[in-house]
């Protein structure tokens, strides 16, 4: 485990000698562009661990993309390596079907402190809800991105990131009326506390996630990657590529559905993932929007 590997995996050149915003914001990036938002494993019969060595070996070098108990924990070492001062937190999906934040910490983030002001950073919750640099933990602030509007909330005992976005655009008729398509404007997506947490707080939801019948994870495969006009998505059999496109108030998505013989090729040629062990894609109806 090294940093200059994980440089080359997400194709960073530059110097890193300044623990500064700008570089903050460049590997942050460069990181959602190149390793994929994916829980593919549980798909393909082998189990996701919380251990550095087995994340690093996965993503780094065996061309792999991680959720976001692996790409965050991840990144958390990275920045802790360059001597960012950087803290694990844990945070509370919103569950639209139950109009509320989960009970448990399901997803992992990291604030990091530049100059006294901190952020927030998440390089991996994936599709239109992936923020593509660190948020300031400011209040009510509108802060723009290619998705959309994000904001941080201070409810007093609670944080909160929201998402304004744009109307979506389906290109395909047969689509329309998906319910993959995210039709609100404004999302809540999670909450979290200042409350730090080490890796040994996930490992009962990292079990839990991969094996629980009524898990997201376990019932729809998913793999989603940004790039520099929007993202692609694999969710099941169903092939997405999505553009932003703000100066039209609207995010144009592209979807069809591909058969088995082509997953492998897509993961391959749209992802850069390739895989060991055969995938089994599974797409069930729980409730799961791009």
């Amino acid at each position: 485990m090294n940093l200059e590997e994980y440089f080359r995996r997400i194709g960073f050149h530059g110097a890193y000698d300044k623990l500064d915003l700008a570089t903050l914001k460049l590997i942050h990036k460069l990181h959602i562009l190149s390793i994929p938002f994916e829980n593919l494993s549980i798909h393909c019969g082998e189990r996701i661990i919380m251990d550095l060595e087995v994340i690093f070996n996965k993503v780094v070098r065996s061309s792999r993309g991680g959720w976001c108990l692996e790409n965050n924990f991840l990144f958390n070492w990275v920045l802790r390596e360059m001597g960012y001062d950087t803290t694990m937190l844990g945070s509370r999906v919103f569950n639209s079907i139950l109009n509320d934040f989960g009970s448990d910490d399901s997803h992992l983030i990291n604030k990091v402190v530049i100059d006294g002001k901190p952020y927030i950073t998440d390089v991996s919750f994936g599709v239109s809800f992936q923020i593509w640099e660190p948020l300031e933990l400011i209040s009510g602030k509108d802060q723009h991105q290619a998705a959309g509007v994000f904001r941080l909330l201070d409810k007093g005992h609670i944080w909160v990131l929201e998402k304004t976005a744009r109307k979506p655009l389906v290109v395909n008729p047969e689509f329309a009326k998906s319910n993959l398509v995210n039709r609100y404007e404004t999302n809540q997506i999670y909450c979290f506390t200042y409350k730090p947490r080490e890796s040994e707080h996930f490992l009962e939801t990292n079990h839990k996630l991969q094996t629980d019948p009524a898990s997201l994870f376990t019932n729809k495969s998913i793999c989603s990657l940004q790039t520099p006009t929007g993202f692609k998505a694999l969710i099941g059999w169903t092939y997405c590529e999505v553009t932003y496109k703000p100066e039209e108030g609207v995010d144009v998505l592209d979807m069809r559905d591909v058969t088995d013989a082509q997953i492998e090729q897509i993961l391959r040629e749209q992802f850069n993932v390739k895989l060991q062990s055969k995938l089994q894609p599974i797409n069930k109806k729980v409730c799961y929007t791009i």
